[in-house]
């Protein structure tokens, strides 16, 4: 009989994990299965970052487990976790390059500080590279020489300079404009089918997130509040997904903070 989380390259099992006194994951669990497009979405503070760092290894879990092609995260040594995260490429919000190097060494930089590889060899991957997110002809200009959305694009060619079998976007589409939105999500889906790889997209932009992706999983209150196919989480039921999904201005998230009612606040005075 097969294993039902046999295809599963991240697995997120029963896990908990807050920040001091303040909760953020609670009793959570889904897998991310190989090859697929997984999109991880939710109102701000749901914890969605938080999962990408523990599947990287920067924090771990208070409870549970999180499974990397089997193997518990948490349970690596530091050896153990550096060959783990030469498997994973993460692209950062806004894309985080080096403003001291070139677009060229940007890329460079993972194959340089993790492989012994020649420097004409390096040459041609980085070139490669940069060629798959129609950048090659930028390689000798500064981050500060490039917009956004080809800082974005960088980014994405430094993340899979060492063939990764699994990629992270922190909001890749965040703050850019129509055009570079349409092709950084266009890249993400087809660098995952090219090189057969999976992908694990944090995002708020529904649009173009449900356009890539294989599976959406919406975080609310530390657990998963909905999971499927973009057309089933759309469709939801589910109130709070329901307003997430139509950007309602109100319902189980509410408009106000908790706190004090406001004739406590102003002593009786709006009677």
């Amino acid at each position: 009989m097969t294993d039902p989380d046999s295809r599963a390259l991240v697995e997120c099992r029963h896990l908990r994990f807050g920040y001091g006194q303040r909760p953020i994951l609670d009793d959570l669990t889904f897998t991310v299965q190989r090859g697929k497009v997984t999109a991880l979405m939710g109102a701000s503070g749901g914890g969605k970052t938080t999962v990408l760092r523990l599947i990287g290894g920067q924090v771990k879990p208070q409870q549970g487990e999180l499974l990397f092609d089997g193997q518990s995260i948490a349970g690596l040594d530091r050896t153990g976790l550096y060959a783990a995260r030469r498997r994973m490429g993460m692209l950062f919000q806004f894309g985080a390059l080096f403003t001291d190097l070139s677009v060229f060494d940007n890329v460079a930089f993972p194959l340089r500080e993790h492989t012994r590889l020649p420097e004409n060899l390096v040459r041609d991957i980085v070139l490669m590279k940069l060629n798959a997110v129609g950048l090659r002809g930028a390689r000798d200009l500064m981050p500060s020489e490039i917009s956004g959305g080809m800082a974005r694009r960088v980014a994405l060619a430094r993340a899979i300079a060492l063939d990764p079998e699994l990629i992270m976007y922190d909001e890749p589409f965040a703050g850019l404009d129509p055009i570079s939105l349409g092709t950084a999500a266009q890249l993400i889906r087809r660098l995952n089918d090219t090189l057969g790889i999976t992908s694990i997209v944090v995002s708020h932009d529904l649009e173009e997130t449900f356009s890539i992706a294989d599976q959406v999983i919406v975080l609310a209150n530390g657990k998963v509040a909905a999971q499927g196919t973009p057309q089933e989480v759309m469709h939801s039921v589910d109130p709070l997904v329901d307003q997430f999904v139509h950007a309602r201005p109100d319902g189980p998230v509410h408009f106000h903070y908790p706190g004090p009612t406001v004739a406590q606040d102003f002593g009786g005075g709006f009677g």
